[in-house]
């Protein structure tokens, strides 16, 4: 016997369990995406008759390469949050969509862990 009310069966995150977490997520990445972007944009056009030594300093700058890496996993996780959404909505054969999920969580988390290490591996020297 469940002595809640209907609508205190509904109230919450919805039937998955998780889509106010996805929301917010998402819309959390897209505000620190605006002024890393920012940052970013602003840094490459500062930087667009600098040589290929001074820009590997510049990266090297630890706030810069802390910056850089926050923009990448933010713009990573944002683009499969987005994706998520887009492939859940469009997509109805139901293997496609796993697989397509799959597909996109893994290839973005290759792509994401590749750009850190890339840039790591600027700052610290080793490339």
């Amino acid at each position: 016997m469940n002595l809640k009310s209907d609508l205190g069966r509904v109230r919450g995150l919805g039937s998955a369990k998780e889509g106010t977490r996805h929301w917010w997520h998402q819309r959390l990445t897209a505000i620190a995406l605006v002024p890393l972007t920012l940052w970013f944009v602003i840094a490459i056009l500062a930087r667009l008759n600098s040589s290929h030594t001074e820009t590997i300093e510049w990266i090297s700058f630890p706030l810069n390469t802390v910056l850089l890496i926050a923009l990448l996993i933010s713009t990573f996780y944002h683009t499969i949050l987005g994706l998520q959404v887009v492939i859940e909505d469009y997509v109805h054969v139901e293997w496609t969509k796993v697989s397509l999920l799959i597909l996109v969580k893994l290839g973005f988390s290759l792509c994401a862990l590749a750009s850190v290490v890339s840039i790591l591996k600027i700052a610290f020297g080793m490339g």
